[in-house]
């Protein structure tokens, strides 16, 4: 049914591929983790140079540890604390070149050298975060930032 997609190369254009391949994964889905267990394969099997892709969910006013690809992680985080907690605090894309320098950065995997982590809601709600881990430096740029958050839009549509 899916096979590993070879993408061109070009940045932009592959984005846009894999947006529309988390469309077509999860348009006649009902089920959230399915949905969000198939965005973070996706993300896998896209992205270069990663080690951990997966989503945190807000529930009872902290972060839980949902579906992902990587190693073990962190089961819960504090609002505010460490970068998914900000991202939720400060209601923004976190894009961290060197999580070391990062105020109170949570090192679930010592190999992170870089992340960044997209907020999710549902409708006016906190729903949780997109979190992505690089074991390089200044893995992710403006343009990373630019399309995990439309993916990430694209993504809320099919949330529950």
């Amino acid at each position: 049914m899916f096979q590993a997609t070879a993408y061109s190369g070009d940045k932009v254009k592959d984005y846009e591929l894999l947006i529309k391949q988390l469309t077509a994964l999860s348009e006649e889905e009902t089920d959230t983790t399915a949905i969000l267990s198939n965005a973070s394969a996706l993300l896998n099997q896209f992205l270069d140079d990663v080690n951990w892709v997966g989503f945190y969910l807000w529930k009872e006013g902290e972060l839980v540890l949902g579906p992902f690809q990587g190693l073990p992680a962190c089961i819960r985080i504090e609002y505010g604390k460490g970068v998914c907690g900000t991202a939720i605090k400060e209601w923004k894309t976190q894009l961290v070149e060197d999580v070391s320098a990062f105020p109170g950065h949570i090192a679930c995997d010592s190999a992170s050298q870089s992340e960044i982590v997209v907020p999710l809601s549902k409708g006016n709600e906190i729903y949780g975060v997109l979190d992505i881990d690089s074991p390089f430096k200044s893995r992710f740029d403006e343009t990373d930032k630019i399309y995990l958050e439309k993916f990430a839009g694209e993504l809320e549509k099919f949330l529950n």
